[in-house]
């Protein structure tokens, strides 16, 4: 009974399945926590889970929406950039107390608190969520490669199946490997944004203006839809599934006091990454309206025609070379995390377990397969638009999985001690309510306007 206890903190009358194999079972708790030295060893021996998330938040998904919030708006829609974040934040402290607290992650967590119909309806809706944005990393990765090599993007859609390959090197060399290769992407869209904006030289005033919210934005019905959007692609669903799994890759000590230490760890990890997406999502929106709202461009939406706009504006092709370049490598940088939130979702929802290569090639064709077929009847126009039902489709999931994170996380009986507090529960529930009228409104709009 003790050991049950200290495997969930919440006693055995929270959970019926405390029995689960652990999440992600191949690297649950194989990272090692040191037991002495200084609070920053002991940080960094935590960092690295917040990276994984924090691509979701800077996924092709989202550029389409910053660069056409920036271009038509200028800096306006940063403070909705800045909101949405702080909703992530809070949101991914949540999951990943989830998992430290009770060994589940938040699809385990489902599996064991609804029935079997809801259980599978649940990893139905996550799997086409997860879908939906591999689709979106393929069709951002393609379109990366014929802006710079020219490769037709049929082509180049193929070509991103490749990457199975690298997926199972990395993965044979360690979850500590995977996390590295994470984080060298992430600080190659970093360098590559800090150069465009460099070179761009926007209004350091007008940016800081950008991120007070204005009541502009609830009374432009224009400006209020992009602002959803913008919304709906930088929460990502899968990603509070994924959190709550990986950040039981590290042996943290399972007594209350090492649990807690494993919060506040982890809350700083994704806190500070989350921050770095931050930077990341403003950059594309400010490069946006530093040069195509400025020069009376306000009808820029598309990935590839920004590209070419900007290297006549800026005069230089290291503008859009670096933009390019930030966009292949979050396209990659994002199949890692949804390869690994397809296995956390399939194992905890139905307890289904495939080898991590067959995983990955299932989702990967299954997004490759609309991807070709579309573009090879509409074309280029025809991926915009596949890439934004891709964000609909995410959005539509999203209330899905934080309706269930915050009600788990607010009940004593299944977190005990690390229940969410009255202020923070409070907040959490304001932000789901909130997630789900905006996203409502965003469908009606998309499938009814």
């Amino acid at each position: 009974m003790k050991e049950i206890q200290e495997q969930t903190g919440t006693g055995i009358n929270g959970w019926k399945n405390n029995g689960d194999q652990p999440s992600l079972p191949e690297a649950h708790r194989s990272m090692r926590i040191p037991a002495g030295g200084s609070w920053f060893r002991k940080f960094l021996a935590f960092a690295g889970p917040g990276y994984m998330v924090a691509v979701g938040y800077m996924d092709p998904g989202n550029w389409a929406t910053d660069i056409e919030g920036g271009s038509r708006f200028g800096y306006t829609l940063l403070s909705v950039i800045l909101i949405s974040n702080l909703m992530a934040i809070l949101l991914q402290s949540l999951s990943s107390k989830l998992g430290i607290v009770t060994g589940k992650d938040l699809a385990q967590a489902c599996r064991d608190n609804y029935s079997k119909p809801v259980s599978i309806m649940l990893w139905i809706l996550c799997e086409l969520a997860i879908t939906a944005t591999d689709l979106a990393e393929v069709i951002g990765a393609a379109i990366a490669l014929n802006l710079l090599f020219g490769i037709p993007i049929i082509y180049g859609v193929m070509i991103t199946a490749i990457d199975v390959l690298l997926i199972l090197l990395l993965q044979n060399k360690g979850f500590r490997t995977l996390e590295i290769f994470v984080v060298v992407l992430i600080a190659t869209i970093g360098i590559c944004f800090g150069i465009d904006l460099f070179l761009v030289q926007p209004d350091m005033g007008s940016v800081a203006l950008g991120y007070i919210p204005r009541t502009e934005i609830l009374k432009n019905p224009e400006m209020m839809y992009i602002a959803i959007g913008i919304l709906g692609a930088t929460v990502m669903p899968h990603n509070l599934y994924l959190h709550s799994s990986i950040v039981q890759t590290r042996q943290y000590d399972k007594s209350s006091a090492g649990k807690r230490q494993a919060i506040k760890y982890a809350t700083w990890d994704s806190t500070i990454a989350l921050t770095f997406a931050l930077f990341i999502n403003s950059a594309i929106l400010i490069v946006a309206a530093a040069t195509f709202h400025k020069t009376g461009m306000t009808q820029v939406a598309d990935i590839s025609e920004a590209y070419h706009l900007l290297t006549p504006i800026v005069g230089t092709t290291l503008a859009s070379v670096m933009f390019a370049v930030a966009l292949l490598a979050s396209g990659q940088n994002s199949t890692l995390t949804g390869t690994l939130a397809g296995q956390i979702v399939m194992e905890g929802f139905v307890n289904i377990r495939l080898a991590p290569w067959l995983r990955r090639l299932i989702t990967r064709l299954i997004a490759i397969i609309p991807a070709v077929i579309v573009t090879a009847i509409y074309g280029e126009r025809g991926t915009q638009d596949l890439l934004i039902l891709s964000q609909v489709i995410l959005s539509l999931q999203l209330p899905f999985a934080v309706i269930p994170l915050v009600k788990f996380t607010s009940s004593k009986a299944k977190m005990g001690e690390f229940a969410n507090k009255l202020w923070l529960n409070t907040l959490a529930w304001l932000i789901a309510g909130i997630i789900v009228l905006l996203n409502v409104y965003l469908l009606v709009q998309t499938f009814w306007s």
